[in-house]
């Protein structure tokens, strides 16, 4: 099952025209988030999750919709059919439910302005989306969490096909340009997001906090 059962039922604003939603998610007992962007008058629909409907609405039409890798379809084809839009995803993937409309490399320019950038270490065609224009906003998913009352953590290694290379794709994260991170399990970050991912990389492998 590629999604959850649950259901959001308010979206907030994360800041100007980056929003939020998240579900308590059956399938792995934690938080999932989802985001949209503005692009122009239209919305692109990130790592979708389902949302009540009158509260995605609320947004706006629907561009298109992006994803970071095969293991975050979520609400994607439920979205693609009932919204006609197109879905994105990397190149590469393993099998998926059901086949993106348009696939997507290293470096290229998504719907919204949004570059793929890739960080293999979850999984090899896994990536972040970043968002250069002010304040520079990067959409990370599986590598790194943040739950509500928990510390900054790196995804357990369990999940992770190559936990060091997923270390190593957080200290590559450093060399963009961003104030807000937001995750695909937990709430953003806003004030001095590279200074966190610096504390987190600079803690040895199997610290645990909470």
């Amino acid at each position: 099952m590629s999604e959850p059962k649950a259901i959001a039922a308010t979206i907030e604003t994360v800041v100007p025209g980056v929003w939020r939603w998240s579900v308590q998610d059956d399938r792995i007992g934690y938080e999932s988030d989802a985001h949209a962007i503005a692009s122009g008058d239209r919305m692109v629909l990130i790592d979708p999750l389902r949302v009540e409907t009158a509260v995605l609405e609320r947004l706006g039409p629907v561009e298109a919709i992006c994803l970071t890798a095969a293991c975050h379809q979520r609400a994607a084809w439920h979205y693609r059919r009932r919204l006609g839009v197109k879905v994105y995803a990397p190149d590469g993937t393993r099998p998926m439910d059901e086949e993106p409309d348009l696939r997507y490399r290293a470096g290229d320019v998504l719907p919204g302005g949004l570059r793929a950038i890739h960080t293999p270490g979850p999984e090899t065609a896994h990536y972040a989306f970043f968002l250069p224009k002010r304040p520079g906003i990067l959409f990370c998913p599986d590598l790194l969490s943040h739950g509500a009352g928990e510390a900054l953590a790196f995804v357990p290694a369990e999940y992770h096909e190559n936990p060091a290379l997923t270390r190593q794709s957080v200290r590559n994260l450093l060399d963009l340009d961003f104030a807000v991170l937001c995750f695909d399990h937990g709430r953003p970050l806003l004030d001095e997001p590279k200074a966190a991912l610096r504390a987190l990389l600079a803690e040895k492998p199997g610290t645990s906090h909470s």
